[in-house]
């Protein structure tokens, strides 16, 4: 591990395995100075996704086998299986940053009330439910996803019926549609219906999984749950056990999971959700699960890769510290100290990427987020740098919440400054004609997030029992 450790400081700074001045001196003569982009053809990606060709996924292999401990569902883009509903890339773009916008602020929110601190003035309204008992106290948990980057392939009740659902560092609990809906959203596969499964099973109010949530309401004695996103979407029903499968790989019965009837919002196209937070109540929790990975394929293209659970990772895996919140435990922290941009070290404070003995702050991974945020200092040092070393890069103004784009039509490819950081993913399309923007936002909160698009092409592996978040490129 200690050769992975000395590696790793190469792309995210490890706070407690390596002093400053070795990580400092290693970043900037160790990484390339710049990268080339292949401008040519990610646009042609831009205008595949848009094509009405666009490849199913209905006849594909759904499951990878593993070994007996080990288990592994496939994951894809959302591109993949739903054909994005826009007539050209940059409502396309606009669209995922409206949504990546709201998830943000949910984060945050989610952050500044601990559980203690709820109260109705928080939450959103909840809607009566009929009967002689009312939905006494509504269920918030997980942060807003949207309607989903990536989707898993899973089998849920006895016998087995697949289905899409998004995968969440961000969220724990685990939910999906049921009949009979009051309201559904369209999606992809036909509504789970519990009463044709052998081991769907509803539990009560006084459970010990009902009473491990936050907030718990209770109707005719059946545990009652309700999930509030930021941008107005939410899902709400029962709390039931039923049996979760991942193909050949093996099955769990007895998961938590949430039968929504009231779904409304962004979801379109997956069933629910998976949760895979730090949370009680997540599938990494739930399964008990040592450890879990997954490769996040570029989000344009019709490619797939697996989420992967209790399997060794790559072994050219870098390490950090995995940390976590006490006010909070979903949430996924790592090590971070320091960014360099073109080989320069970034002169921001280690101190904008700590979490304070109160919670703030601190650098999480998250796989719904889509744009990486930095706080705005340490945004603003890296935006500059850049510049400063993409000056052969014609400038083309901005785009909502990019403040740095470059007009790359003229080039087939692109010699583009690298950022230490996760991936080699530092500007990303808005466009199909050539214009692209630098792929981090600044923020003006205390959290920090690495966002998916600096995720994509890395095999992230999070080892639940050493407390490590690990990082592989090109493991998908």
């Amino acid at each position: 591990m200690a050769s992975n450790l000395l590696s790793f400081i190469i792309i995210v700074i490890s706070v407690s395995f390596l002093p400053n001045a070795l990580c400092r001196r290693s970043i900037t003569s160790s990484l390339p100075h710049s990268q080339i982009l292949h401008v040519s053809k990610s646009i042609q990606n831009t205008l595949q996704l848009l094509s009405p060709n666009i490849k199913s996924l209905q006849q594909q292999p759904l499951y990878s086998s593993s070994s007996s401990s080990a288990f592994s569902i496939s994951i894809y883009p959302r591109s993949s299986l739903v054909k994005p509903q826009h007539t050209d890339y940059t409502s396309l773009t606009l669209s995922r940053l409206a949504r990546d916008s709201a998830r943000v602020s949910s984060l945050n929110a989610m952050l500044q009330l601990s559980p203690t601190n709820f109260t109705y003035s928080h939450l959103k309204s909840v809607r009566t439910m009929s009967g002689p008992e009312e939905f006494q106290t509504p269920l918030i948990s997980g942060s807003s996803q949207g309607s989903g980057e990536y989707f898993a392939r899973l089998g849920v009740g006895e016998p087995a019926k697949e289905f899409y659902m998004a995968i969440d560092t961000g969220s724990d609990i685990n939910w999906l549609q049921c009949e009979p809906c009051d309201e559904c959203y369209q999606q992809t596969d036909p509504i789970f219906n519990p009463s044709d499964s052998s081991t769907y099973n509803q539990l009560s109010c006084d459970s010990p999984v009902c009473s491990a949530l936050e907030l718990s309401g209770c109707y005719t004695d059946t545990c009652m749950y309700q999930v509030s996103y930021g941008d107005g979407s939410f899902t709400e029903g029962e709390l039931a056990t039923e049996t979760v499968s991942f193909g050949d790989s093996g099955s769990f019965p007895n998961v938590a999971i949430g039968c929504g009837h009231d779904n409304e919002g962004l979801f379109t196209g997956s069933a629910g959700l998976l949760g895979l937070g730090g949370g009680s109540l997540s599938l990494p929790s739930q399964v008990k699960a040592t450890s879990f990975s997954y490769c996040l394929v570029d989000r344009d293209s019709d490619s797939s890769s697996t989420l992967e659970f209790n399997s060794a990772g790559p072994s050219d895996s870098v390490f950090a510290p995995l940390l976590r919140n006490s006010r909070r435990d979903t949430f996924f922290y790592v090590g971070l100290e320091g960014i360099s941009v073109g080989g320069e070290m970034l002169q921001v404070p280690a101190s904008i990427f700590q979490m304070d003995d109160n919670g703030r702050g601190g650098i999480i991974v998250d796989s719904g987020t889509a744009v990486t945020r930095l706080q705005s200092s340490a945004y603003n040092a890296l935006r500059d740098t850049f510049v400063k070393y993409a000056q052969n890069l014609p400038s083309a103004g901005e785009f909502e919440l990019f403040d740095t784009c470059f007009d790359l039509s003229s080039m087939s490819t692109a010699n583009v400054p690298t950022v230490a950081f996760i991936s080699p993913n530092t500007v990303v399309p808005i466009d199909s004609s050539g214009k692209y923007c630098l792929a981090f936002a600044p923020t003006d909160e205390a959290l920090s997030i690495i966002g998916n698009v600096q995720q994509q092409g890395t095999r992230v592996s999070y080892d639940l029992t050493n407390n490590l978040v690990g990082f592989s490129r090109d493991k998908c």
